[in-house]
């Protein structure tokens, strides 16, 4: 496509004189001049009182692959076994060092990565039983004024839900024989650490049961792979305790009328494959992809968790945003080997009935200036290096892009057989769209200034090579700047899902999308929980998703609001993308006006 025609595709300002036309207000039903009289006055408004709706309970049984009995035979033998929870300031050390995986052996990992500012327990150390949600907290808030009006619905079959990680949500970190991960030393300094977090792990029957409660169908979460497998590698024992756990995870959810999602791996590497803390080559944090036994090692937890819980999971994501925490063009090549294997053992061997999928970052890359052929090239540059390594094998069963070969000198070559393996690896395209940048070239109207910087592995704008602002040609920030971000917009929104349907010609699934609202963990509870400025985001958000569905003709099979609850942000608990509000000191949780609002707009549209 040349570059004229690829500039005519994208979204042009149009200039308009004088204020805003109301096309809607024209006819002989708006007179120019009103009618004034007096008539006797009385308080004649009136409030609706509304309430959330409970996700139903199951009335019958869908399984998606054979029972775990039976699956595990799949396997190499396995043996499970427990541990118990590391204690730092403990005076009496485990006595079992002959077994280089028992006890002492395990407290050595923790011994080794030595978290920095080690918290070794929250408020609880069992699971808390549930208490059924009092009705007076299911009321709805009083409406905004303005609101989507469509009369668009969701197709049958939508999945909405909500989405979490465990890192930062559940705590209980070095607790029932769950081993140090990379989150667990990612931040060094004095920030907030990921060791206690809203304790998920044992309130997660009350968290479920008040997401269910609000009448949400789907809830997905993640699997630390250092809980089920502390050792990490092929061959080391699996954490009986890990194993349970999660089945009554899967079960309550299933219980209280919601269906479950597994992500397999959530930025939580195990420490065995992180032997450097230096920047990466490609993204924000090194996760250890491109140690020569991960993909092995990564392949064999995810058979143990599929092989265990494939009866019960219908939908499965094998990595969370993995360009972010690529180093190197081997990085790259492992996550699309490991995920290809992964997703050849579900389809061909387990048998399983459901889908799987990977969930991809990408802040959208908008031109500055539309009307310029070198800012539509410089974004889709932008575009295409960071999502093109990944979705053009997989979905298209083509080699890297050429933005990506450019930059990254020691990607691997992908061969015919490669190509072969990982083409049609995914149901569908899951995307966590959050914000939108502005893209223009190095020096402004030259696209072969992005070339000069791809080929200088010192340059100062690589590996991106792009300029990236938040402000349009004429000045204006393109969306609210919210706690970290400027959000992306409703119509970048829309023109980002035509993009990658377009592109990579798959089904596309909004697996993350969420809202910090500025400065919200300064303001009182009672404004924190009226929250309008989320429920804006999430409706607008929504509408224009239906608009590109009804309107565009672009499939989306899902949508997951980030995060149901205020959580750990990587260092951050001021940045509060909940739904539900979390008091650090009790864990008390409180909805949210956005809470009520998604689920309100959900279930006016269609969705059950």
């Amino acid at each position: 496509m040349s570059l004229s025609a690829i500039a005519a595709a994208q979204q042009v300002f149009e200039p308009v004189e004088g204020p805003s036309p109301r096309p809607q207000c024209r006819g002989k039903d708006f007179p120019n001049k009103p009618t004034y009289s007096f008539t006797p006055f009385s308080y004649t408004m009136t409030t609706t009182v509304r309430y959330a709706t409970s996700a139903a309970p199951p009335t019958a049984t869908t399984t998606y692959a054979a029972p775990s009995e039976s699956l595990t035979s799949l396997l190499p033998p396995i043996s499970y076994t427990t541990w118990g929870s590391w204690d730092p300031t403990a005076t009496e050390a485990a006595r079992d060092t002959d077994d280089p995986y028992g006890e002492a052996a395990w407290t050595a990992l923790w011994e080794a990565a030595d978290p920095p500012d080690f918290v070794p327990t929250g408020l609880y150390s069992t699971t808390v039983e549930p208490t059924p949600i009092p009705s007076e907290e299911l009321v709805l808030p009083p409406r905004d004024y303005f609101g989507p009006s469509d009369c668009y619905k969701f197709p049958k079959g939508f999945d909405f839900g909500v989405a979490s990680s465990a890192s930062q949500i559940e705590g209980a970190t070095a607790q029932q024989g769950k081993a140090p991960s990379l989150m667990d030393i990612l931040i060094t300094d004095d920030r907030a650490k990921s060791y206690v977090t809203n304790e998920h792990y044992y309130l997660y029957k009350q968290d479920i049961e008040r997401v269910a409660a609000m009448g949400v169908t789907h809830f997905s979460f993640s699997i630390p792979w250092t809980r089920i497998l502390p050792f990490a590698l092929p061959g080391t024992p699996v954490n009986q305790e890990a194993i349970n756990h999660y089945n009554d995870v899967i079960d309550f959810i299933i219980e209280k009328g919601m269906t479950p999602s597994i992500t397999l791996i959530h930025f939580d590497t195990p420490l065995q494959f992180i032997e450097s803390r230096d920047p990466p080559r490609i993204g924000y944090v090194d996760g250890g992809y491109q140690h020569p036994q991960f993909t092995e090692s990564f392949v064999n937890y995810a058979k143990i968790v599929m092989t265990h819980y494939a009866d019960r999971i219908p939908v499965w994501y094998t990595f969370n945003e993995p360009f972010l925490y690529s180093n190197n063009g081997q990085s790259i090549y492992n996550v699309l080997r490991a995920h290809a294997e992964v997703y050849h053992f579900y389809k061909d061997e387990i048998k399983g009935k459901g889908r799987i999928s990977i969930k991809f970052n990408n802040n959208f890359g908008v031109p500055r200036d539309p009307k310029s052929e070198a800012d539509v090239a410089a974004a889709d540059h932008f575009n295409s290096f960071q999502l093109g390594p990944f979705c053009n094998p997989i979905f298209l069963g083509e080699d890297y892009p050429e933005s990506y070969k450019q930059t990254v000198e020691d990607y691997v070559p992908l061969s015919t057989e490669d190509l072969k393996f990982m083409g049609g690896t995914a149901d569908y395209l899951g995307i966590d769209p959050y914000t939108a940048t502005v893209i223009s070239p190095p020096t402004p109207g030259s696209f072969d200034s992005i070339i000069e910087c791809a080929q200088n592995i010192s340059h100062p704008l690589q590996p991106y090579c792009v300029n990236q602002t938040t402000v349009d040609v004429y000045g204006w920030n393109i969306g609210y700047r919210s706690q970290t971000y400027v959000y992306l917009t409703p119509t970048y929104l829309r023109s980002y899902l035509n993009y990658l349907y377009n592109t990579w010609k798959s089904p596309v699934a909004l697996t993350e999308f969420g809202f910090p609202v500025f400065g919200e963990s300064d303001k009182e509870l009672s404004d924190q929980l009226f929250d309008s400025p989320r429920s804006q985001y999430y409706l607008s958000f929504l509408s224009e998703t239906l608009k590109a569905i009804w309107e565009d003709g672009v499939e989306v099979v899902g949508a997951y609001a980030w995060s149901f609850a205020d959580n750990w942000e990587f260092g951050d608990y001021t940045a509060q993308f909940g739904i539900q509000y979390v008091n650090r000191t009790t864990q008390e949780r409180r909805y949210k006006k956005s809470f009520f609002d998604l689920v309100d707009f959900m279930k006016t549209r269609g969705v059950n």
